[in-house]
């Protein structure tokens, strides 16, 4: 126990706020009341994980971010648990829970347009779902319970015989342009429609930091939407 918070009060994050390298009692000092857990998000760099859509939420709400930057840093947290009573809980995860966050509740009508995807992507997914966190984004890639992205990466560079891989659970943001042109050609044009559903896939995949599973047909589809 002594041994596991003296190592816990060594270690350094980059902060979202501070914007700069910090101590878990540090951001735990700064937490407000209402606040329940310690958010981190993981990710290649720190320029990454700032572009991600699913902390856009926690930071409109000025809560603060530790940015996971080292391939063990996940394990870490997984390891710990806790600090000072406080969970880690990850800002990529599910719904992260801020105080002053106003919930969006799941628009009903999107449901055809899930389906839609679902049945477009089959096995690519493991779930699709309106998300109720993305702003300005159209969609998002989240990991739900267990192994994350960071950790499917990490375990990549064994050359395992099975490869370890995490659930992909794509979320789409059903206020966005985008996500409604996809709706609006599923009645005009089913092949369009297709067509955006694999493209906003393709670029959920990208935000990620997940390999495209064929890059080419990528680019092929966005040059098939510019002609």
């Amino acid at each position: 126990g002594a041994q596991k918070d003296k190592l816990q009060d060594l270690l350094l994050f980059y902060s979202s706020t501070e914007k700069k390298l910090v101590t878990l009692g540090e951001y735990v000092s700064r937490m407000p009341e209402s606040q329940k857990y310690i958010y981190f998000a993981a990710g290649e760099s720190i320029e990454a994980i700032d572009h991600m859509p699913q902390t856009e939420v926690l930071k409109d709400s000025s809560t603060e971010i530790l940015y996971f930057t080292d391939k063990t840093d996940e394990f870490i947290a997984d390891m710990f648990r806790t600090y000072q009573e406080k969970e880690f809980r990850s800002a990529l995860d599910d719904e992260p829970e801020t105080a002053d966050a106003e919930k969006k509740e799941p628009d009903e009508a999107a449901q055809p347009a899930l389906d839609f995807i679902r049945e477009t992507l089959g096995a690519k997914v493991d779930g699709v779902k309106a998300s109720t966190r993305l702003k300005t984004h159209p969609v998002c890639l989240t990991c739900g319970e267990g192994l994350t992205f960071e950790m499917e990466k990490y375990f990549k560079s064994f050359q395992m015989p099975t490869p370890v891989k995490a659930d992909r659970i794509l979320e789409l943001n059903t206020d966005h342009p985008a996500v409604q042109a996809m709706e609006a050609a599923m009645t005009s044009d089913r092949a369009k429609a297709e067509l955006y559903a694999k493209i906003l896939y393709d670029q959920a995949l990208l935000i990620a930091g997940l390999p495209l599973e064929d890059p080419s047909e990528y680019t092929d589809l966005v040059a098939e939407l510019m002609k």
